[in-house]
């Protein structure tokens, strides 16, 4: 009988479990529950759960459940209150893998993220439709296709401007105190991020623009063709390089750096990881340019240029980013860039916020502010040439 019993009751609870579950909603809605003198706290899924039935029964447009998704995990992500660390849809994620491997199809411009948030064209392509069209860098985007991009997330905003080569896309812009508008047509572009050439005396100029999947090589090349010409000194110019990949940077450190630690991170549990640079280098006189624009990768090469002594840092104290991001695949195809470790140069410090001060601090002129650095004639650019003044003092 007690056995009747038990099953009896068991049947008669999963009954009113089954009930409760299908009805939960509509009761939820029933009850007006501004009135109760109580709150009743709720779980996570209960309370999305809530707002969804409110949504589905009188919400006056459709909803694109899609969006909605996608929208309340980049919420979830942005009440960390890390900009780095951010979700990013599948469409969203596949642009960044592409055009973090060199190759992508878009206008062919470099973008960057300000202290600000605002989303800026460090870097314009030559022969690509952005050049093409008049795009320059120092552009601030605020439009794409007639959206707003004033607060968006980098990533949204390459996602936004990439699409299949032959088709349209318009880019909004501020410059100045103008609003200007472009349109062209998608390219596939291969990322040029270095560019190379010999100066007078046998100085030899390198400019990376940001740290991909085929810097290294680009680099080497660069290098290599600089060494057989007689290169006796290098110039190194990281200025508007928003930074990019850690194992570029480490790999060109390798090639200029003394033994020891480029980098070192820390995690959330405090385990310590050290990037270090072996004995072989090339022990020639390095002068490294860097701007308020040089950032996170840009900012390993240079702080380890300035506290091993390795070389001599000219420009403007640099942007101030010493995070480290992981890139989290999710299995419906979209994605996690978090934040997982804070980086320091070999000396111990952290420059996240505060950047690395130059040992030569030199402004540009102020008639050529604002204006993209491969349009100022090399004898204008201060710091260039206060770069070839501190090499020719260490050639002597």
């Amino acid at each position: 009988m007690k056995r009747k019993d038990f099953w009896k009751g068991f049947g008669v609870a999963l009954a009113l479990i089954v009930v409760l579950n299908l009805a939960w909603k509509p009761i939820c809605r029933a009850i007006p529950w501004h009135v109760l003198p109580f709150e009743i706290s709720m779980s996570k899924n209960a309370k999305v759960d809530m707002i969804q039935s409110y949504l589905d029964k009188y919400y006056v447009e459709d909803i694109d459940q899609g969006k909605l998704e996608d929208t309340l995990f980049a919420g979830m992500l942005a009440g960390v209150g890390d900009k780095y660390t951010y979700y990013m849809p599948k469409e969203n994620l596949r642009q960044y893998l592409t055009n973090t491997n060199g190759n992508f199809d878009g206008v062919g411009i470099e973008i960057y993220t300000t202290q600000d948030g605002e989303v800026v064209i460090s870097s314009v392509m030559p022969g690509q439709p952005a050049e093409t069209a008049g795009l320059q860098a120092g552009d601030v985007i605020i439009g794409v296709d007639g959206e707003d991009m004033k607060g968006k997330l980098l990533s949204d905003v390459a996602a936004k401007i990439h699409g299949e080569k032959g088709t349209a896309v318009t880019i909004r812009v501020q410059r100045g105190d103008e609003e200007k508008e472009f349109t062209m047509e998608r390219a596939t572009v291969e990322v040029e991020s270095v560019s190379s050439r010999m100066m007078e005396n046998k100085i030899g100029y390198i400019s990376i623009s940001g740290f991909k999947e085929n810097t290294y090589s680009q680099f080497k090349e660069a290098l290599t063709a600089l060494q057989k010409d007689g290169m006796k000194g290098l110039i190194l110019d990281l200025r508007d390089n928003p930074g990019g990949l850690v194992r570029s940077v480490y790999e060109i450190g390798d090639e200029l750096l003394p033994e020891g630690t480029m980098v070192y991170t820390l995690d959330k549990k405090q385990n310590r990881n050290d990037l270090k640079c072996d004995e072989k280098y090339l022990d020639i006189p390095l002068v490294v340019l860097v701007n308020e624009n040089s950032a996170s990768a840009s900012e390993i090469f240079a702080g380890a240029v300035k506290d091993t002594g390795r070389g001599t840092l000219v420009g403007n104290q640099t942007f101030g980013k010493g995070l480290v991001q992981r890139l989290f695949v999710l299995p419906d195809g979209s994605g996690l860039n978090v934040t997982v470790q804070k980086y320091y140069t070999p000396n111990g410090t952290s420059i996240h916020g505060v950047g690395i001060e130059p040992d030569e601090k030199v402004e540009l002129p102020e008639a050529y502010s604002g204006t993209p650095l491969t349009e100022i004639p090399a004898e204008q650019d201060t710091q260039l040439q206060k770069g070839l003044q501190v090499m020719e003092e260490q050639l002597k």
